[in-house]
Parts: C-alpha cells; sequence; structure tokens
C-alpha cells in the first residue's frame, strides 16, 4: 500500500504523500458518514461507498476534489479544507474497512 502511495507521489510532482493512519482518519470522517455512511456504506445510491475501496484511489479522488480538478457541488467544498494529512487518514480509515 505504501509501494502505491510512493508510485502516486512519483506521478505528482511537487504533491506530499505520507501513509495515513486508520484510526485518525476514522475520527475525521464523521462529516463523511452523512453521505457516505458510517462504515463508508451509503445508503443513497448517488453516492458512493468509500468502505474497502483502494487507499491511494481514495487519495487521488479527493485530492482532485480540493484542487479544482474535479468539480462536485457536494465533494469541492467538503475538500477544500481537508489536508494532505487529512486526506491520507481518510483513504486508509476508509481502504480498512473492507468491503461490506
Amino acid at each position: 500500500m505504501k509501494l502505491v502511495l510512493v508510485l502516486l507521489a512519483a506521478l505528482a510532482p511537487g504533491i506530499a504523500f505520507s501513509a495515513g493512519d486508520p484510526e485518525t482518519g476514522k475520527a475525521k470522517s464523521a462529516t463523511c458518514a452523512a453521505c457516505h455512511g458510517p462504515a463508508g456504506i451509503s445508503a443513497n445510491p448517488e453516492w458512493p461507498n468509500l468502505a474497502g475501496q483502494k487507499e491511494a484511489y481514495l487519495v487521488s479522488q479527493l485530492m482532485a476534489f480540493r484542487s479544482g480538478e474535479r468539480n462536485n457541488a457536494l465533494m469541492s467544498p467538503m475538500a477544500a479544507n481537508l489536508s494532505d494529512d487529512d486526506i491520507a487518514h481518510l483513504a486508509a480509515y476508509f481502504s480498512s474497512l473492507g468491503n461490506q
């Protein structure tokens, strides 16, 4: 998993990546739960499940929302204030849940 983050970092110069901590991510995930469910499983088919997604995928998507590369009326403002560490922790948490 760390290798994936290292490879992703090599492909995106100038962006710092750190290994996330699932427990820290869990503590930060309360806001995510409103749409994506407390265990990363959304009750609304319009919003994706986060549980079990690959960590590098979650990192890349959150960074794309934060940078404006990917635009969504709900997610872009949510990601705007996330630090690189916040993103790493959230990605570690949701990927650790496995497919439920």
